[in-house]
């Protein structure tokens, strides 16, 4: 077996396709069935099947796929831990972020880290930071910089970097801003415009509505806030957002002088080595927000 073998095959089993594994991985169509016909006689055995236009998984292929990933990470942390030992901060840095926080926290610090270190590929993914955990969790991305889960993850470290206060509001027509302060009850007799339920947001506000027996009614879930931001200010119900989007278009609702807040931070994983590039970055953020990091997860302010 050889590791571009194993990389297309794991690639074609995520994507379920070999055209977008061939564009994921920047090589023809024609290369990639090659690595994985190369595989399957390696290994005796067929790998997928094809059932109309969809490619599946045989059982061999569900049982190799957990262990090419983990070969191929363990590949990727050698290289990184003999690339490491050179002192360069340079090759790339794969690093998954938000929107939200991609608009709100990154920009000056990718500027002057990027000035920095003109020699790093900085190779940018936005996703759902529910998404981000697991991306870093399977070896997609090298850092994660998100909103942290409430619930810590056994593999991976969790660096608090940001409070993220969050705020309910309504739009300027919404009956509910007419009111100075308003309770929970007579928020919960209205619907809300909300990340959707597996977002930490959303467990946030559910815990809450769940202490007061209360229930949570959700007119509309998207992970796109600005975009509910939006339907906020037109009135199509209330939200939670953070204070750094408040607006003149929206009006901001106390709430029992109820204060929610999110953590936003820094996830890599326990087990591989980062690369320098990653070191760096990690060490310019935790500086730049009077924050120590240590490699067990815990944080303390300087």
């Amino acid at each position: 077996m050889q590791s571009n073998q194993l990389q297309a095959f794991v690639s074609v089993a995520k994507c379920g396709s070999f055209s977008r594994a061939s564009e994921q991985l920047f090589l023809t169509q024609s290369a990639i069935s090659k690595r994985i016909a190369a595989l399957e006689t390696a290994l005796k055995c067929k790998l997928f099947d094809r059932v109309g236009h969809h490619i599946i998984l045989t059982e061999a292929g569900n049982q190799l796929l957990p262990r090419a990933q983990d070969l191929l990470h363990r590949m990727t942390d050698c290289q990184r831990a003999i690339s490491n030992l050179s002192g360069k901060v340079d090759g790339k840095l794969s690093l998954g972020t938000s929107h939200h926080i991609g608009i709100h926290h990154l920009p000056t610090i990718l500027k002057k880290y990027t000035q920095a270190y003109p020699e790093v590929e900085l190779d940018l993914h936005f996703m759902e930071s529910e998404l981000i955990c697991n991306a870093v969790s399977q070896g997609e991305v090298e850092l994660g910089i998100a909103t942290l889960p409430s619930t810590p993850t056994e593999n991976l470290v969790l660096t608090e970097i940001w409070n993220d206060p969050l705020i309910f509001v309504c739009g300027a027509e919404h009956p509910l801003g007419k009111s100075c302060s308003i309770s929970i009850k007579q928020l919960a007799q209205h619907p809300a415009i909300l990340p959707p339920q597996e977002s930490t947001t959303y467990k946030i506000l559910h815990a809450l509505f769940a202490e007061n027996q209360l229930i949570l009614n959700t007119r509309i879930a998207t992970n796109n806030l600005e975009t509910i931001k939006m339907m906020v200010s037109i009135n199509l119900g209330w939200s939670l957002l953070p204070t750094t989007m408040h607006s003149n278009l929206l009006t901001k609702l106390v709430v029992n002088k109820i204060k929610l807040m999110r953590k936003l931070g820094i996830i890599n994983h326990k087990e591989r080595s980062l690369s320098n590039a990653a070191s760096t970055l990690i060490t310019q953020i935790c500086a730049d927000n009077k924050v120590h990091f240590t490699h067990n997860g815990a944080v303390k302010n300087e």
